[in-house]
């Protein structure tokens, strides 16, 4: 009789043991999964915000070309009688700011600061645009290096197929004439530097996931560039 309650005892005890065993399992188990969407999630939103930060550098670029004049791509030679100072509601220089009023997209919404007015313009406005397309010879350059081991032709195709999710918008607004300190082509603040005119411009970039319209993350960044005369 005792041994039958001695062998009843064991098989009780080892169920708990299994048990709790099981339950401590299935813990680990659920909050390994929720760190790797918390990483998945963060990874999101940190290449998001490259993303945006990208689109700043997109308007910079687009704001040298119209003051220094459009560059030929292939020649690399600047086309100077293009150039022309930015101006809100003139986005092609001729003269005439007939520009309609920008477009109230989920990027343009998402600064608190812009006014919603009918009659607000900006200097030019560029919408849904792709980031892959900037960043696409990186997988069609052939003399790009690749590492055999890690580059495999399925983890690439899985990399362009997250990176074609991401896309961006900018928008700049010409803030009027401005004065910096400066010395040669480039800006400083010593006292020794010459002061000088040129043009303020505020430049609002978001970087987007998903659909543009709709996305599931957008980061919004905002600076001022002064372009000189």
């Amino acid at each position: 009789m005792t041994k039958n309650k001695q062998k009843g005892f064991a098989l009780v005890l080892s169920l708990v043991l299994l048990l709790a065993m099981s339950l401590m399992g299935g813990a680990l188990i659920v909050i390994a999964s929720s760190d790797h969407q918390g990483n998945n999630s963060s990874d999101e939103y940190q290449q998001t915000f490259y993303v945006a930060e990208t689109a700043l550098m997109q308007a910079e670029k687009s704001l040298v070309d119209k003051m220094m004049g459009p560059i030929n791509t292939g020649s690399g030679v600047r086309n100077y009688d293009g150039r022309y100072i930015p101006r809100n509601g003139d986005k092609n220089g001729d003269g005439l700011t007939t520009d309609p009023a920008p477009n109230q997209t989920p990027c343009y919404k998402s600064f608190r600061n812009l006014t919603r007015a009918d009659d607000f313009r900006v200097v030019e406005q560029l919408e849904n645009q792709s980031f892959y397309s900037l960043i696409e010879p990186i997988f069609t350059d052939a003399s790009f290096p690749l590492v055999a081991s890690i580059d495999t032709p399925a983890a690439i195709r899985n990399e362009q197929e997250k990176l074609q999710r991401f896309r961006y918008e900018f928008f700049s607004v010409n803030a009027g004439t401005s004065s910096y300190k400066a010395s040669g082509v480039s800006l400083k603040k010593t006292s020794g530097s010459v002061q000088k005119m040129g043009t303020a411009y505020r430049i609002y970039a978001c970087g987007m996931m998903g659909n543009a319209n709709n996305p599931e993350i957008l980061i919004p960044l905002e600076t001022i560039v002064i372009l000189s005369h």
